[in-house]
């Protein structure tokens, strides 16, 4: 008797790692093109967006799910202004094999296309198209689903470095952005790339929404230069963008260089870097997942912000106590630690949050789960004239504490990535 319990005890305690000894790094991607035909009005943010005359470049929904040890994750990007919850929750629902809270959507911030927002005016007129809306939720879903089913045996590489050139600056403040870009390439086992994954602090405005043209803007030649170099597929997720890091598009003479010519020049130079910065890093060939996330609650104090979501054509859920949720992803992915942002945050939280994340590889997700606009602290909120439009652009000042001081927890609160 006591013999056949020792064997039992002995079997459960080696059970997981025999379990786990047999799991194999996998990695898919897949992307689906999302460009509207006829073209649809293009929104670069609050208001009735502007019609498309042309067109530069497809729209895309690009994904990359990674998986080891059953815990599978998705990268999802979308050449959009923003992906709220709402659509992203419809997604979820129709992918199988991922856990919905393990599916993190993030929106590339191109301001030349259609509204996925819903935004109305006051009299509930609104530019967004609904059908459009749905087909890209499906679009996306599909993207999510093959890149899962095409999983196979792979490593990653994993780098941080300065993007060197004239790609982005700070609009309030030239020299306050972080030049950091961050790449995960996921490598099959044959030495050919599956996708590149390049998380930089850019806003993608070279063309901006009031020329009629519908673009992905400068993520459109990114995509193309790391795709014709071997990159496999390439994914662009940005990061703290608030305040106001934006493309280089300065010409030195005091104006404004807002060309499709000068969206090729930043989106290859900035191609050009994450790879230059990813070959030397090592290759990995299991690294460990652990995906945790939490719910968190603002309040929605901006007037302009809560009647722009009680007046949108979308079903925005605001709580009884006036406050909004969205959900905080944090990862550790082989030696790098991946927080999402579910707006643009300003620089300086950036800055800080990166210094406190358990790493030497920091990726800040913007845009992800969520986009409720500006986030930025109570020092900051409302606090100069050039900070009036993002002010009125944020949920309120307590956005960015509620937000760091709940990263901060989650970030205590799980193992350092290794």
């Amino acid at each position: 008797m006591i013999r056949k319990q020792i064997h039992i005890l002995l079997s459960l305690l080696f059970f997981p790692i025999l379990l786990f000894a047999g799991t194999e790094f996998k990695a898919g991607a897949a992307l689906r093109v999302v460009t509207p035909d006829p073209l649809l009005p293009i929104s670069g943010g609050v208001g009735i967006p502007q019609p498309a005359t042309m067109k530069k470049g497809d729209l895309f929904v690009r994904a990359l799910v990674l998986d080891y040890g059953r815990t599978p994750v998705a990268f999802v990007s979308i050449d959009n202004l923003g992906w709220p919850a709402v659509l992203g929750d419809r997604v979820r629902k129709q992918v199988k094999g991922i856990a919905p809270e393990n599916i993190l959507i993030g929106a590339t911030h191109t301001h030349s296309a259609p509204d996925a927002y819903g935004f109305a005016d006051a009299d509930g007129n609104t530019g967004a198209d609904l059908k459009y809306i749905d087909f890209c939720v499906r679009k996306m879903a599909e993207a999510i689903q093959e890149a899962f089913d095409k999983r196979q045996p792979a490593g990653l590489k994993i780098a941080m470095g300065e993007a060197k050139g004239k790609i982005a600056f700070n609009y309030y403040a030239a020299e306050l952005y972080d030049p950091r870009c961050g790449v995960i390439q996921a490598v099959a086992k044959d030495g050919k790339n599956i996708a590149t994954l390049v998380n930089y602090a850019i806003h993608p405005e070279v063309l901006g929404n009031d020329r009629g043209i519908l673009s992905p803007d400068l993520c459109g030649p990114l995509y193309e230069r790391i795709e014709k170099r071997g990159g496999g597929l390439a994914i662009f997720m940005n990061s703290a963008i608030g305040g106001m890091v934006t493309a280089d598009v300065r010409d030195g003479k005091g104006g404004q260089n807002n060309t499709w010519e000068e969206c090729i020049r930043i989106g290859e130079l900035l191609a050009d870097e994450a790879l230059r910065i990813v070959a030397p890093a090592k290759f990995l060939e299991n690294p460990a997942i652990h995906c945790t996330n939490r719910i968190v609650k603002f309040p929605l104090d901006s007037p302009l912000l809560r009647a722009v979501l009680q007046q949108a054509v979308l079903d925005y859920p605001i709580g009884s106590d006036g406050m909004v949720s969205t959900r905080i992803n944090l990862l550790n992915v082989g030696p790098a630690q991946i927080l999402t942002i579910p707006g643009e945050a300003l620089p300086n939280i950036g800055y800080f949050l990166k210094r406190k994340m358990k790493t030497d590889y920091p990726f800040l997700f913007g845009l992800t789960n969520d986009a409720f606009g500006y986030i930025l602290t109570p020092e900051d909120f409302d606090s100069f004239k050039r900070y009036d439009y993002i002010s009125r652009t944020s949920l309120g000042e307590m956005t960015g504490e509620i937000f760091v001081e709940q990263a901060l927890q989650m970030i205590a609160e799980n193992p350092a990535a290794k």
